[in-house]
């Protein structure tokens, strides 16, 4: 375990399956304690992340709902007495329809999660960073966040939301010592994109096809921006959108 994050601690989202796991681990890999928020407790994940030599704790938390985050940053600072980092990265695809066969239902969970959930967990874990004097975000967009993506227009526009978002926020931590940033992943070999591709072949070309370096990105490409965007490397770093892929070609 290297020491470069020894004695911080950071808040992972959607932290125990895909980006939000490999990102965890990276961050223990560094010396952070680490929270891993999710729906669900992955073992496995914590188990990893103990074998590290980190210090780590799993919260439940639909980062959507109000009392849940904010039960989430008192948690952390319970446990470990501050809070350093986060890569708030919990997010749904929601359901593939055209805009207008869109529900209501669809729009509002997966704007819920996506978009109100990074505004809700910023709110809660910006002024406990400042209390450290230094520290960053990351919220996890998309390239579907800088283009257009037709059958999803739900997930589109929350993703767009996160990039104007966390420039706003960027902008208004920029004095209080705080960066804020996004990264914009392409596709992405998760869970996710097993569920959007149902492991056929087709589709599986299909959305390889959109990437020119022709396969897919993996989870430990993504988690290794998001730490150095975080780390002391990145300290001129802030309201940027990094487009984290192999040259997303959509129209």
């Amino acid at each position: 375990m290297e020491a470069t994050f020894k004695n911080k601690v950071a808040i992972v989202t959607g932290g125990s399956s895909g980006i939000g796991k490999s990102t965890a681990l990276a961050f223990a890999q560094k010396g952070a304690k680490v929270v891993v928020v999710d729906w669900i407790e992955n073992s496995e994940t914590m188990n990893l992340i103990k074998d590290l030599g980190a210090e780590t704790i799993f919260i439940k938390c639909d980062v959507s709902k109000t009392e849940d985050v904010k039960a989430m940053v008192e948690k952390t600072i319970e446990t470990f007495g501050r809070l350093d980092y986060a890569y708030n990265n919990a997010g749904v695809e929601g359901k593939s329809a055209v805009t207008q066969d869109c529900t209501e239902e669809n729009w509002d969970l997966t704007i819920g999660i996506n978009l109100k959930g990074i505004w809700l967990c910023m709110k809660y874990e910006i002024p406990e960073i400042v209390k450290q004097g230094k520290g960053a975000i990351v919220n996890c967009a998309s390239v579907a966040g800088l283009v257009g993506f037709a059958g999803l227009p739900a997930y589109v526009a929350s993703k767009h939301g996160v990039i104007g978002l966390s420039k706003t926020a960027a902008l208004e931590c920029s004095k209080l010592g705080i960066r804020i940033n996004v990264v914009c992943p392409g596709v992405i070999q998760t869970p996710m994109i097993d569920r959007l591709t149902g492991k056929t072949k087709e589709a599986i070309e299909q959305f390889t096809g959109l990437e020119p370096i022709g396969r897919f990105g993996k989870p430990e490409e993504i988690a290794n921006a998001v730490v150095w965007m975080c780390s002391d490397e990145a300290s001129f770093v802030t309201g940027h959108a990094m487009a984290v892929d192999g040259g997303f070609v959509a129209q």
